[in-house]
Formats: C-alpha cells, structure tokens, sequence
C-alpha cells in the first residue's frame, strides 16, 4: 500500500529545514544525520516512494512478531501523511517516519527489552544498533525492503515462531478438557474418551471410536509426553493432563516471550557449531551446521533467585579431566562453615587451603573465631571418585563462575523437572559430550579423552577452535516436528511477558 497524501510531495524548503531541525533537536544521532544531508528527506521527498512504502510494510508486521507495534504505528503515519497541508507539516512528518523508523530497527535487532532490568540473572549483552549506521545504510540501499528484512533474526526459528504465533492466534478455542487425575492403558471413562478427543484435535491420533485406552492411544500420549518434555511413559499423569489442558493463550505467551528472547540474538550464527544449553527443557546440545549433533539431559540451578544458571552467551576453551573442585565462596562460608564450627572434622572429604592454595591442617584452624565474613580460608576437594564435579568439567571462562560438568549424582537425570544445582549446569553423558567435542580435532577422541582420564591427575584439554556456548531459557521452541513447550521453571517468561504487555504488547483474544 502507498501513502495517499492529501496534497503534493514538493521539493524541500525553507519551512520543511526549519519543521525538520526543530522536530530532529530533542535527537542528536538524527538531527547529526539530517545536518549531513543538508536536511534533504529520507521519506517525504518525491523520489521516495519506494522507501517509504517498504516502511510503512515492515511497520505493519510489528503486531504479528510480537513487537510494541504503537511505538511505531503505521496507521498514525498515514493519518499524518493525509493531514500534512503544509511544508512544515511535511517536516514534522519526515522526523515522525525517522523516529518510527529507528525505534522498529532498533527493536526487531534487538529486542524490546532490557533483559537485566527485568530479572537479573538474565545477563544477556545485547548489541544495539547505532542510529547513524541505521540512517546512513537506508538513505543508501537500493533496495529498503531486503534491508529491513535484514533487520531480523538471521535464525529460521523466529519465522516458525512467528508462524506458530499466528496459528494459535487463528486456532479455535478447544471444548475439549480432560477432566482427571490420572489415566492408564486399559481404563474406559468418559475422560479417556476426552483424552483421545484431545490427542485428535492435536494432531496425534487420527480420528478413533475407540472408548479404551488402548495401545494406539498409548503411544499417542508417549509422543505428546516426548514433545512436552515429560516422562514418556504412556501414563496421562497429572503432569501430562495439565500440559494436554493448558489454553492456547498460555501457549501464545511462550511464543511472544521466545520472539523476544531471538531478538537478543538477533544476528547470533546458530547454523555453525556452537552449544545450546535450554535450561527450560534441561537438556545441552551440540548443533553443527544447523543439526543436532549431541544431547544429552541436564542438571540447572534450583529455583530460587541466587541460584537459577543465568542466560548468556561465551566460548568454550578447554575441559579440565579429573577435576578438583575449588567450593564457590558462598557455599563454604553458608553451608560448611557452620558445620565445621560444630565439628572440625566435618566434610571431611574437603581440603582446607590459605589463599595460596596450600593444604592448612583443620588442628590449626579455630573455625569458631571467624564469621562468614571474615574466614580467611578455601576449601578444595581433590579428584575423585565421589568429586562434586565428576571427572570432568567444560570450561567457557567468565565472572559468573559458570561451567559444565560430570556429577556423582546420576540419580537426579531420572526427574522430569531437573533444577537442583548451585548454578552450574551438570550433564547427564558427560564423557560422550567430550567425545563429540573432540571429534573435531583428532581421528581418535575417545583414546584421546581416557588417556587423560586414566592418569588420575587432573589435566587440561584444550579446543582447537573455540566453541559459542548459549546458556538459554526457552518454553516454546521449534522442532524438527512442531512446536516444544515447556514449564517456566525459573518465573522469567511470566517477567518478561508482563514487561513485554507494560512496553505496549498487545494480543488478540485467545481462549482456551
């Protein structure tokens, strides 16, 4: 669609420089831009047509991809458009389609929010555009509307996801709940009729008479429960009923939230190798070229604030085999110095160090004469079987204290819900992860990573290349099959969604 301007386009004057440079003052980076360019239109003027109609497009898909679209409404400018009269109302228009122009590109690359002021363990860098470069590569491209599309995410996710925000949107509201605890193979109720009515709509089961739960309808719950993430059992539990009744709105949530989240990686290359660590769906992967190459199930932070793993992103350098694990300051000074004032010799698979790192004798120590404050010494705990971080540990070095590692507690990869670490994230198949990262730089990397291994010593591996490493949280994303949800463990997505709706989000009315 083109502006219908309600009088002609003329060549610029001396009441359009004026309108224009008293509407740019309030704005250095454009008032600069329009300076430079002798205050010459970069929308308004009669050459610009194609320009401005490839804006008022981009515009006018803010509201599908999840975006605040009345920071940059396209119907306003328009209004504007046909209402301009005068050369001073043409420059008041120019400066209105730059400024819309700068808050969309600024937002589509970036995001809308600011992660940090919203949760702090979301420690994301996000890289925002410089308005210069903005306004001097569009008064410059031949063609504006590959160099709007360019703005997006480069990663084929955002468009499914920005697919799979407009089918819940168009999806009809479902009459089919599922109304029990739980079901099993061989019941027959009203709610496994229900269920299979539910599995229908859904797309995994064809169109059935069936009133039992029988095995088709068993293995039809298994692969819900595999896309959900949940325990694939064939048992409809309580956690699969919830997932099978969640509303499409709740759905659209995760989707807009996840929109947001791609924005801060907007221009991340997540076709080249790189680690993926979801800590909604508590598994860690190794994509190469676009593919899932690796995973493996995950151990992430407890849910309480000072112990949720962080999102953000780093290279992995090296991995350290038959580790040692130097305690992190606030586990030693919260858990174990109180037991250590009550009993010396408690933990006593722990070695306490001075700040040199030398071995202290407990006899030496009066752990009663310091506070959590005050506690001069470390503690360490040697290679080892029983070793907290296993036999190995993934390094990607950065001030958060972050890292992979191997555990003695293989137990916890059994649970659905896997948030019982410090912070760190623990890997279910910790040698097969070192296998496959190895792969890369030598013909024998399973010889290679048990040579180390069997020396009992600890000893450092280093990366040929360095690996990206992306620590993310999200609760909607897509497979190679469909769309993955997931439970928002941490609270982040119901933050951001809040955050989202206050900086001008809106959604069409969903029910469920």
């Amino acid at each position: 669609m083109l502006f219908a301007w309600a009088s002609p386009v003329f060549a610029q004057t001396d009441a359009f420089t004026r309108s224009l440079a008293e509407a740019s003052a309030q704005d250095e980076p454009t008032a600069a831009f329009y300076r430079a360019h002798q205050y010459q239109p970069l929308w308004t003027g009669p050459n610009d047509q194609q320009r401005r109609h490839a804006l008022i497009m981009a515009l006018s898909t803010a509201q599908a991809q999840g975006l605040p679209a009345n920071r940059y409404d396209p119907a306003d400018l328009i209004a504007q458009a046909k209402a301009a009269v005068t050369e001073g109302d043409r420059g008041r228009l120019e400066m209105a389609m730059t400024a819309a122009f700068l808050s969309y590109a600024r937002d589509v690359s970036s995001g809308a929010l600011t992660p940090k002021k919203i949760d702090p363990t979301i420690l994301r860098e996000i890289i925002r555009p410089d308005p210069a470069v903005l306004l001097a590569a569009m008064a410059t491209t031949p063609v504006p509307e590959a160099y709007l599309a360019a703005l997006l995410p480069v990663a084929p996710e955002y468009a499914r996801l920005v697919k799979e925000k407009l089918r819940l949107q168009a999806e009809a509201p479902s009459l089919i709940g599922v109304s029990a605890a739980k079901l099993s193979p061989g019941d027959t109720d009203d709610a496994v009729i229900a269920l299979r009515d539910r599995l229908i709509e859904l797309g995994y089961m064809s169109r059935s008479a069936t009133a039992v739960y029988d095995a088709q309808m068993q293995r039809a719950v298994q692969r819900y429960q595999l896309d959900q993430g949940l325990a694939a059992d064939g048992v409809a539990g309580a956690s699969t009923i919830e997932a099978l009744n969640t509303p499409p709105a709740e759905r659209l949530k995760s989707v807009v939230v996840a929109l947001e989240r791609m924005r801060w990686m907007a221009h991340t290359d997540l076709g080249k190798r790189h680690i993926w660590v979801n800590q909604a769906d508590f598994s860690a992967q190794i994509v190469d070229d676009g593919r899932v190459t690796f995973e493996t199930r995950a151990v992430v932070g407890k849910s309480s604030p000072e112990m949720r793993t962080p999102e953000f992103s780093d290279e992995m350098e090296y991995m350290v085999i038959n580790p040692s694990w130097g305690v992190p300051r606030s586990i030693t000074v919260k858990e174990y110095l109180p037991m250590l004032q009550r009993n010396p010799n408690a933990v006593g698979h722990l070695q306490v160090i001075d700040g040199r790192g030398r071995v202290v004798p407990r006899g030496a120590v009066n752990f009663a004469a310091y506070s959590a404050s005050s506690f001069p010494f470390g503690l360490r705990q040697p290679p080892s079987d029983g070793n907290a971080l296993g036999k190995v540990k993934f390094m990607f070095p950065n001030k958060y204290n972050i890292y992979l590692h191997d555990t003695p507690a293989k137990a916890l990869f059994a649970n659905e819900v896997r948030a019982f670490s410090h912070g760190c994230i623990r890997l279910g198949d910790p040698f097969d992860f070192a296998y496959t990262l190895l792969a890369k730089q030598t013909s024998d990397p399973k010889g290679l990573f048990q040579g180390h291994l069997d020396t009992d010593n600890e000893s450092s591996v280093s990366l040929d290349i360095p690996v990206p490493v992306h620590l993310v949280y999200y609760t909607a994303w897509p497979t190679k099959d469909g769309m993955a949800y997931r439970r928002d463990v941490y609270g982040r997505d119901g933050l951001l969604f809040d955050a989202l709706t206050k900086a001008g989000v809106t959604l069409p009315d969903v029910q469920g």
